[in-house]
């Protein structure tokens, strides 16, 4: 177990070092940074003494080090565009896109995996074909797609939803929810349900997919040969070893989703972190969009990790075989 945490530790370094490394040339391949912190009548002893401030001057290597030293500090610069530190927006921007996330996975998790049991178990019933054809919609509609249908339904035609913002917000010290209000709510439905109906889809037919396979064992056949009732066969035995693969999924997808709100985000106007790259992108603000990158790179790092060591608590035949990976 100890080996097993070492080892996907150091490929966690690894790989933030790699994002680290795309991030920094950023800086040094999209324009030149001084032109982007100087207006135009700086005379060119100016810019030149800010370029030697800076450490522009320095070698590749001496730049990359101290890029991955100030990062890991939490030190991402100062955005061009805004005149402020990115720390303190990505602060602000935040919980909205953290917000949005998760409750998405939690829409995706209790509605995806008991339609995926429910398909499973009474895969030639009326109900589980129409859950099947209702599963393919999600998955071939584009997500701006849905999110504009959401929107012309419920917030142009029946006028029930918020079409844009977040609504308003509650603030618990340096976090802000709109859990806590009634428009923060209604301004939530939309969006989290645009953002989770691909990730539902993508669980219902994993889950649908694995209790077919796992109800075809000899275990389970032999498990009926001892009397015990569907519901302990299939809740008690099938079920268990169908959520082995469902952890590993639906933790890669969280990554995912953090990552690739940015769709969401812009469609429904939600002030959240992958909004504000679409706009640090429009107005090249590079200090932004490398932090946006090492930020989300983290997520996905930490998320692995996690889902990682989950996984091999959870299967005992990694345990077994010495402590590998999911793959």
């Amino acid at each position: 177990m100890f080996a097993f945490i070492i080892r996907r530790l150091l490929q966690s370094v690894l790989v933030m070092l790699t994002v680290a490394l795309i991030a920094f040339g950023l800086f040094r391949f999209v324009g030149d940074p001084i032109n982007n912190l100087v207006g135009q009548e700086t005379t060119l002893q100016d810019r030149e003494k800010l370029r030697e401030t800076l450490g522009l001057n320095d070698p590749f290597v001496v730049q990359y080090w101290n890029y991955v030293v100030n990062t890991s500090k939490g030190n991402f610069g100062f955005s061009y565009m805004h005149r402020r530190p990115v720390k303190d927006m990505l602060l602000e921007r935040m919980p909205a896109t953290l917000e949005l996330s998760l409750i998405s996975v939690i829409l995706a998790l209790f509605i995806g995996v008991p339609m995926g049991v429910y398909t499973g178990l009474h895969r030639n019933g009326i109900l589980a074909k129409a859950f099947m054809s209702l599963s393919l919609i999600g998955i071939s509609l584009p997500t701006f797609l849905i999110g504009i249908v959401l929107i012309l339904l419920f917030g142009v035609i029946l006028r029930w939803l918020p079409t844009f913002g977040r609504g308003e917000v509650v603030a618990l010290g340096a976090w802000s929810t709109g859990l806590l209000t009634v428009s923060g709510l209604k301004a939530l439905i939309m969006p989290s349900i645009t953002l989770a109906l691909f990730q539902m889809t993508l669980i219902m037919r994993l889950v649908r997919s694995e209790m077919l396979e796992v109800l075809r064992t000899d275990y389970i056949k032999f498990a009926r040969a001892r009397g015990l009732s569907n519901r302990a066969v299939n809740f008690g035995h099938a079920l268990k070893n169908t959520l082995v693969p469902v952890i590993t999924i639906t933790g890669l997808q969280l990554g995912s989703v953090i990552a690739f709100a940015i769709i969401t985000e812009s469609v429904f106007q939600w002030p959240g972190m992958g909004k504000m790259f679409i706009e640090a992108v429009g107005d090249v603000d590079i200090p932004v969009m490398a932090a946006y990158l090492c930020l989300i790179a983290l997520f996905f790092v930490v998320i692995n990790l996690i889902v990682d060591l989950l996984y091999y608590a959870v299967d005992p035949r990694l345990r077994v075989d010495g402590g590998g990976g999911h793959g």
